[in-house]
């Protein structure tokens, strides 16, 4: 009796074990990663973020569908960092890591920065993984043709920070 309760136990056990590793074998990164810094007014920014390629593929408005909120990059949500209080489009954003969520636009795209973090980026479905009740500051941008970029690329240009892949980028400013 006492040797079949603990084979039960390791069975439990084993079996734990590999749901946990099904579970992460479902979350292992699909694209490469990247992170970029700047300081402005002082204030040091970092973003880190899933670094996708168009692959051929039609990215805005089929990939990333347009007016739906997107993770802003792939996998795991988009982080940005800010060890000072700043200002974004004029709005304030108080230091700390927040999530960066993107509805892009035809025109305009509206950045979503989240308390939220750690979260992966997408829900089933494809919906955006985050709290809407998190959001701590929304912003838009317009929206501009740019030359081709293969991979997604989060850039600080200046005063300027956003989102730049395919043919699309959308700045805001930052103070």
């Amino acid at each position: 009796m006492k040797t079949k309760m603990q084979l039960l136990r390791l069975s439990i056990v084993l079996g734990c074990l590999i749901l946990s590793f099904k579970g992460n074998a479902q979350r292992q990164r699909q694209s490469p990663h990247d992170t970029v810094t700047t300081q402005i007014n002082g204030a040091n920014l970092r973003v880190t973020f899933g670094s996708p390629a168009v692959k051929g593929r039609t990215i805005w408005g089929g990939l990333v569908p347009y007016d739906k909120a997107w993770r802003g990059g792939a996998d795991e949500a988009t982080l940005f960092t800010t060890d000072k209080d700043i200002s974004i489009n004029g709005k304030k954003l108080a230091a700390g890591t927040y999530s960066v969520f993107v509805i892009p636009g035809k025109e305009k795209w509206t950045y979503i920065f989240n308390s939220q973090t750690g979260q992966w980026g997408i829900k089933m479905g494809g919906v955006a993984n985050f709290d809407e009740a998190k959001n701590v500051l929304t912003v838009t941008a317009d929206a501009k043709a740019v030359p081709m970029e293969e991979h997604l690329k989060y850039i600080f240009k200046g005063k300027m920070f956003g989102l730049n892949w395919d043919q699309q980028q959308a700045l805001v400013t930052i103070e």
